[in-house]
């Protein structure tokens, strides 16, 4: 049977239905071999256990030969390759679980695989975006917050900007046609930023006679 986690929404990536005037400009997830890449650093566990096992055969091969050095120091490339399937399979799981949308009013990330959050940004508390753009149009777009609102860094991740930890960025990770995107953001932003907000004050109270 099938069995989709995510049913109850009532749009995809939103906890609730926009509100009138309100519209989804863009919706995506992160490129999950980009994520895997950036946010577990894949190439560098692979790395580091490629040069385990090239100093495992260096430094045994004048003593036991080639070959015996060779099945010595292949433990550890199984090893690395174990780890860095682990790695991926945890990236992509975290890229089909996230949703990332732009409407005209806001930013909302719904992250996490095991415990789902959903975070509503709206643009009035965004003080700057910053676009990091990769040479495979991969990019990540951080949000750089105003205000009193402070988010935890280990409930975001990987959907923050990495190793600002003391006030964090919540980012949107790793999404393809960065640039097409970051331009959405940075429209929609500053039509809703310059867009007067009408404030309905409540009639004043009638005057009443003194007797």
């Amino acid at each position: 049977m099938h069995h989709d986690d995510f049913a109850i929404e009532p749009v995809k990536g939103l906890p609730e239905a926009p509100p009138e005037g309100e519209r989804i400009l863009w919706q995506g997830r992160p490129n999950w071999w980009a994520l895997t890449r950036a946010s577990l650093s894949l190439y560098w566990v692979a790395g580091y256990f490629v040069i385990l096992a090239v100093w495992r055969f260096g430094s045994t091969v004048d003593q036991v030969g080639a070959g015996a050095a060779l099945a010595g120091s292949t433990p550890f490339l199984i090893l690395g390759g174990i780890v860095c399937a682990l790695l991926m399979i945890v990236g992509y799981v975290q890229a089909r679980a996230t949703v990332y949308t732009i409407t005209n009013r806001r930013v909302a990330m719904r992250i996490g695989a095991a415990l789902t959050v959903t975070l509503n940004l709206p643009f009035t508390q965004l003080g700057r975006a910053d676009l990091d753009l990769r040479r495979d149009g991969t990019g990540t777009i951080a949000l750089d917050l105003i205000g009193p609102v402070r988010l935890s860094y280990l409930v975001c991740w990987p959907h923050v900007r990495p190793w600002k930890m003391r006030r964090t960025q919540p980012a949107l990770r790793c999404i393809p046609d960065a640039t097409d995107v970051a331009q959405i953001l940075a429209t929609a932003a500053e039509a809703r930023v310059s867009t007067p907000q009408l404030v309905r004050n409540a009639p004043a109270p009638a005057a009443v006679a003194a007797e």
